[in-house]
This record gives structure tokens, C-alpha cells and sequence, in this order.
């Protein structure tokens, strides 16, 4: 409807569509485009915002889906980019480390929301890692309508615990029993959740379930490694392989992300191991 599109300047177009089957409308829109061009066609980079991230101006709006949309330029088949908190992050973490570091990093640790942050940042290219260490991540990935129904799942069981005592002393104990943390460690990590709004934790977990990878990543001179906690099951492990080309993998019998609060049987192998990945053992 010409009523919700416009023409912006020169290859960009803005329009306001409803998110009921976008991703199915897009699909359809890059194969008949692919079709049109035969062998040769320019493909087509759409940016998302979806208003679930926050209501802001319709011209916020359209700069936040460029945003999105500039970030995966590039790219040589059509596809979109969703919008979110943790892509503005991301954006800004990178002219960091432009600006600090001439774009160069020796290595970099991503585990839990860092992981996907991290992938980012290898699979861009803008930023060169010698090595991209992933610890025991899920790289959890869905499209928009999964990602709010899970975002809004996960809330009541990271802030549940912080309405009573009660409530508090079942989760410590089930955290103690699950990840064999300590008390002192079960209370530093309810008391992270408590910190932060009920709102602010669906959004990061929303917006991270929607910060994609694409397949076979490989990057010349940069090496990813992973941490691979066998508990967690081996679909993790075939995931790793998908998303990356010939990782590094080392298999450590735990849980997911135990070497972060576990204790120190699974902290210190890990941290060995990543001594390694970065040939720092034997400086030590």
C-alpha cells in the first residue's frame, strides 16, 4: 500500500508492514527476485524493527532498521536482519575496539549472550580476532514469534525466586544441586537477576535469540574454539560444527556454562585450556 511505503533516496525503501507472516512474505520476495535475475541479481538487504523492542518515533524506527539492515551488507544472497538492543551494543563495542585497538584483537572469550556478540564480530569480518573462544554457549537462534513467546517464558524463572524467601531458598538449593554451586555462589547469582528489571531481561534474551549466524563460518587467520559441555547433549556439539568451520573443540564433562560458577574442578581446567587456545601456558 503506497500509504505505508516510501521511497527514501537512491537503493532504500521504508515500509510499515504487520509482523503476522513477515518472514514467510520475505522468503517469497527473494526467491521471486533470485528468479527475475536468473544467474546475475543484486540481492536485497532488509532491516526489522519490530516494535516488541520498544515504541519509538517512525523515524527512530527507520534508523534503527538500517541499522540492522547496514549490518548485514554485504552479503551475497538476500537476507534480513532484525533490529535489537544487543545489535546497538554490539555496534557500539566495535567502534570500541576500532577506535582503541585498530580493529585487531589477539582473542576473545563470548559465553551465555557474549557468545552470539562474538560470532558477530568473526563472521562481520569488520574486526579481526586471532581467536574467538566460545565457553560451553547454546547459540540459541528462532524466529521473531519463538523469540517473544520464549522471552516471556524465561522471566518468571530468573526473577521468580526474588518475591520471597522461600521462593529463594528452593532455587539456591536447586542451583547448588544442578551446577554444584556453592551458597555464597548461588546468592551472587540470584542476586545479578535481581538487579535488572523484568523487562530488560526478556528484551536481552529476546534480541539475542535473534542475532543470527550463518552457517560455516571461516574467517582466514582467525580460530574459533569452543568449550563443549557434554551435559548439555550432543546437539550442542553438532551446532558448534554447523555454524563454524573446523572449531577447536575441547569436551569438558559439565553443565552448561558450569565452568562459570561451578567451582573450581570446572573453572580451572577451563581456564587451562583457554591458556592454550591463546599459547599462553608456557609464558606462565
Amino acid at each position: 500500500h503506497s500509504a505505508r511505503c516510501c521511497h527514501v533516496g537512491a537503493d532504500r525503501f521504508a515500509a510499515v508492514v504487520d509482523e503476522n507472516g513477515l518472514e514467510e512474505k520475505l522468503d517469497q520476495l527473494f526467491r521471486e527476485w533470485k528468479q527475475m535475475g536468473e544467474e546475475k541479481y543484486l540481492p536485497i538487504c532488509v532491516g526489522i524493527y519490530p516494535n516488541q523492542v520498544e515504541e519509538v518515533s517512525a523515524g527512530m524506527a527507520y534508523d534503527r532498521a538500517k541499522m540492522a539492515c547496514d549490518a548485514v551488507k554485504g552479503t551475497y544472497t538476500s537476507t534480513y536482519n532484525y533490529y535489537s538492543n544487543e545489535l546497538n551494543e554490539q555496534l557500539e563495542k566495535k567502534q570500541y575496539i576500532l577506535d582503541n585497538f585498530d580493529g585487531h584483537l589477539d582473542g576473545a572469550i563470548g559465553s551465555s549472550l557474549g557468545s552470539s556478540f562474538l560470532g558477530q564480530l568473526i563472521q562481520r569480518e569488520n574486526i579481526h580476532i586471532d581467536h574467538g573462544i566460545f565457553g560451553s554457549p547454546d547459540l540459541d537462534q528462532s524466529g521473531k514469534f519463538s523469540a517473544w513467546l520464549q522471552s516471556k517464558l524465561v522471566v518468571p524463572l530468573l526473577t521468580g525466586f526474588t518475591k520471597n524467601e522461600k521462593k529463594r531458598a528452593k532455587t539456591r538449593e536447586k542451583l547448588k544441586s544442578f551446577f554444584e554451586m556453592s551458597d555464597e555462589a548461588a546468592d551472587r547469582f540470584m542476586g545479578c537477576f535481581a538487579k535488572f528489571s523484568p523487562e530488560s531481561i526478556k528484551n536481552e534474551y529476546y534480541t539475542d535469540l535473534l542475532t543470527w549466524l550463518k552457517e560455516d563460518i571461516h574467517v582466514e587467520n582467525t580460530k574459533v574454539h569452543f568449550i563443549y559441555a557434554s551435559k548439555m547433549g550432543e546437539k550442542y556439539l553438532k551446532r558448534y560444527k554447523k555454524y563454524f568451520r573446523d572449531p577447536d573443540i575441547r569436551e569438558f564433562n559439565m553443565q552448561h556454562e558450569q565452568w562459570l560458577f561451578g567451582g573450581e574442578q570446572y573453572t580451572v581446567p577451563v581456564l587451562l585450556a583457554i591458556d592454550e587456545f591463546m599459547g599462553t601456558a608456557e609464558e606462565r
